[in-house]
């Protein structure tokens, strides 16, 4: 592994800012209409969970990673295989969110861009960053956190005065039933609060580690109330039916934003957030797998696969779907069951129980020893 360290206040702002990323980009948990704050927090305390899982790992394997601690428990002809499918695993997903973030400046700024020229352009300043490694990710990650807390303090402060807020549009509260809620709930749990998977690949480089589930934890619960807000903003502003239908909701709604015929256009806000998302998502997806093959691969310098990775990355954001509307539904309807859950949830779930089970059984064979030897 790389020999670097980061701090308990850059963990955090990288977990925030990961969280944030695609989240305030499409209209999180909306199939439980204006019931999807609650789906939301129900997404964060089910995450909340699972983070404990990963949690217990990281502290029966500080050292190791992911792709590290898998093979430590299912053997290297088990976990070497399976840690590759998560490294493939991490690729699509930074593929999937650069084809996001790609689509969102064709839409708003660059219409008149290829695709392949935005997110070719988007990776390179990511693979800049991971040349230089964890520590300067980290650190680009502080600058940026505070980047976007301003901007949502300006961006919010202009709704506040726009007189286009209407609390009724959160009412009735399960006009659906529980049933809707719950079918937003199962997004927001795979995503993004289940993609925390892959900070596994990132707890052992900080500088305290018994502290860094406990960081982690306030991590997600603090990125948790920012999307419960953003996602109560855009209900009260835009009503369920136009968030439904609008493909960037965060960002249809701020250019309704008209105050005094002066102030107006405020795309540029929400643009520059999503990006700021947007690439530090693209970048801890980015280096987790190029950190996880080297880890496999057992290679001496993780630089030397940068630009492959990139490479590939780029492509499959491409090649992933033939439009955009083709690569929502298939990020909503597809990914979430046949991707999601077995990488989030599935095999964490069976490393978990299998290392409770292999300490248990030494333990049980130590006290045999032990016995034995007093006999």
């Amino acid at each position: 592994m790389e020999k670097a360290k980061i701090s308990l206040k850059q963990l955090f702002t990288m977990i925030v800012l990961f969280e944030l990323g695609s989240a305030l980009l499409v209209g999180l948990g909306l199939e439980a209409k204006q019931d999807s704050w609650i789906a939301i927090l129900l997404g964060v305390m089910s995450g909340l969970l699972l983070f404990l899982v990963y949690g217990y790992l990281f502290r029966r394997y500080p050292t190791l990673p992911l792709t590290g601690y898998i093979r430590a428990i299912l053997g290297k002809y088990i976990g070497w295989p399976i840690g590759l499918l998560y490294v493939v695993y991490f690729i699509y997903l930074a593929s999937r969110v650069l084809r996001d973030f790609g689509e969102l400046l064709l839409t708003s700024v660059l219409p008149h861009t290829p695709l392949l020229v935005i997110n070719t352009l988007m990776i390179l300043t990511v693979m800049y960053t991971l040349y230089k490694g964890i520590e300067v990710i980290s650190r680009t990650s502080e600058i940026f956190f505070g980047a976007l807390i301003l901007l949502g303090i300006v961006g919010n402060t202009f709704i506040a005065f726009s007189g286009l807020i209407d609390v009724r549009n959160l009412l009735p509260v399960f006009e659906n039933g529980f049933s809707t809620v719950l079918k937003g709930y199962l997004q927001t749990f795979t995503f993004p609060f289940g993609e925390m998977i892959v900070f596994t690949m990132i707890l052992p480089f900080v500088n305290v580690p018994h502290l860094a589930v406990k960081t982690g934890i306030y991590g997600m619960i603090f990125s948790g109330f920012l999307l419960t807000l953003a996602s109560i903003t855009v209900i009260v502003i835009l009503g369920v039916d136009m968030a439904a239908r609008s493909t960037f909701p965060l960002l249809t709604m701020i250019g309704k934003i008209n105050i005094a015929e002066l102030i107006q256009r405020l795309d540029p806000i929400v643009v520059l957030t999503l990006i700021i998302g947007g690439y530090s998502k693209i970048a801890v997806y980015f280096y987790v797998a190029v950190a996880g093959t080297a880890d496999l691969f057992k290679l001496e310098k993780q630089s030397v696969i940068v630009i492959p990775v990139g490479v590939v990355i780029v492509l499959s954001s491409m090649m992933i779907a033939s439009n955009y509307s083709e690569h929502i539904t298939e990020g909503l309807k597809i990914v979430p069951l046949y991707l999601h859950l077995p990488f989030q949830l599935g095999i964490p779930l069976m490393l978990f129980f299998v290392a409770i089970f292999r300490k248990r059984f030494r333990r049980s064979g130590a006290d045999k020893q032990s016995g034995a030897a007093h006999k």
